[in-house]
């Protein structure tokens, strides 16, 4: 079983390929073109220039996605692409595109969630299917805590209530005058700073969900006392990501001792933070959880995570319409 699958949620083209019939599968390409450097200068991503710029370098993506793999286009016995939540715009690139591939070869089409892309991501290289654990995903604009008990089998334990984390991450480095994307930027000076130098909230709404507002207004109005705050940005990109850490880690661990499971997953793009990652490791180390992460390369917006999703449903008979549409508000657990 060959797949192919894009990813154009945001601003990252993305195409890869896996071919496998049992646990692991081998991924064979995956690539992504980035738009980065086009959005920086405004600050963030522009949806009009995303999906112009999806549509101009998609195909030759393709064609570079098998030439990697070393294979040709009438060897692929299924298509992918995500379906949702994302930029609507930018979701119809790739949604189309990869339903256009499959009508005309007349092979499989799976629509795949991108929350779910990444919520299995941190498994793509193991010798079964993911077993039953609590999924922390941490992204620009999610952070949620999942029980999954099954492929396609999950409930929501937490969810943030009003700003994601890696949305709080973007916006507290516009506030400290850090070019984009921000959350990198404040990795990069957290380790210069003093985590302590500002007792920035910890805010912990009710049951396991997520509050990152309340923290970056603290960080607004600390700002504002600051007679040069240029001179404390080290030093307050550390408290802050000390305080989001702590939240984070905190929060998934109380919801892991309710939901009594023995393993904790790790995924979306903030999970590449490497502070996260060692804090959240450690927590789990002392809460004796075996803890497992996705790769780092397997963090950001990818397709190697929508085709190893897309590959999960396929071996258990799942297949999608052609007539399926995208949605930008796709949820992972719809509302009941």
């Amino acid at each position: 079983m060959t797949i192919l699958a894009l990813e154009t949620s945001c601003d990252e083209s993305a195409a890869a390929i896996l071919r496998g019939d049992n646990h692991p599968p081998t991924l064979l390409a995956s690539l992504i073109s980035s738009q980065i450097d086009l959005h920086r200068a405004y600050g963030g991503v522009v949806p009009e220039i995303a999906s112009r710029n999806h549509a101009l370098r998609l195909h030759p993506l393709v064609e570079q996605t098998l030439a990697a793999a070393g294979l040709r286009i009438d060897q692929i016995d299924a298509f992918a692409a995500t379906r949702g939540p994302g930029l609507a715009s930018s979701l119809l690139v790739g949604h189309t595109m990869a339903k256009a591939l499959a009508l005309a070869s007349g092979k499989p089409f799976l629509s795949v969630n991108h929350m779910e892309g990444h919520l299995l991501s941190p498994f793509l290289d193991s010798n079964s299917p993911p077993p039953p654990h609590l999924a922390l995903i941490v992204s620009g604009g999610h952070t949620l805590l999942i029980h999954v008990r099954g492929i396609g089998d999950y409930s929501v334990v937490g969810r943030s209530i009003d700003d994601a984390a890696g949305e709080a991450f973007d916006k507290v480095a516009r506030l400290l005058g850090l070019p984009y994307p921000g959350g990198p930027e404040i990795e990069r000076l957290a380790p210069h700073g003093d985590p302590t130098a500002f007792p920035f909230p910890r805010s912990t709404p009710g049951d396991f969900d997520f509050s990152f507002s309340g923290l970056k207004t603290a960080v607004l109005y600390t700002l504002q006392k600051l007679d040069d705050p240029t001179r404390h940005t080290a030093d307050l990109a550390a408290s802050f990501q000390a305080a989001v850490i702590d939240v984070l880690c905190s929060r998934t661990l109380a919801a892991a001792r309710e939901m009594g499971v023995n393993l904790v997953s790790l995924s979306g793009g903030v999970s590449c933070n490497k502070a996260l990652r060692n804090a959240l490791q450690a927590a789990c180390a002392d809460a004796a959880l075996d803890f497992r992460p996705c790769p780092p390369t397997l963090s950001t917006d990818n397709a190697a995570m929508i085709v190893f999703a897309a590959w999960l449903h396929l071996r258990q008979g799942h297949r999608s319409l052609l007539t399926e549409d995208i949605d930008p508000n796709l949820l992972l657990v719809p509302a009941s």
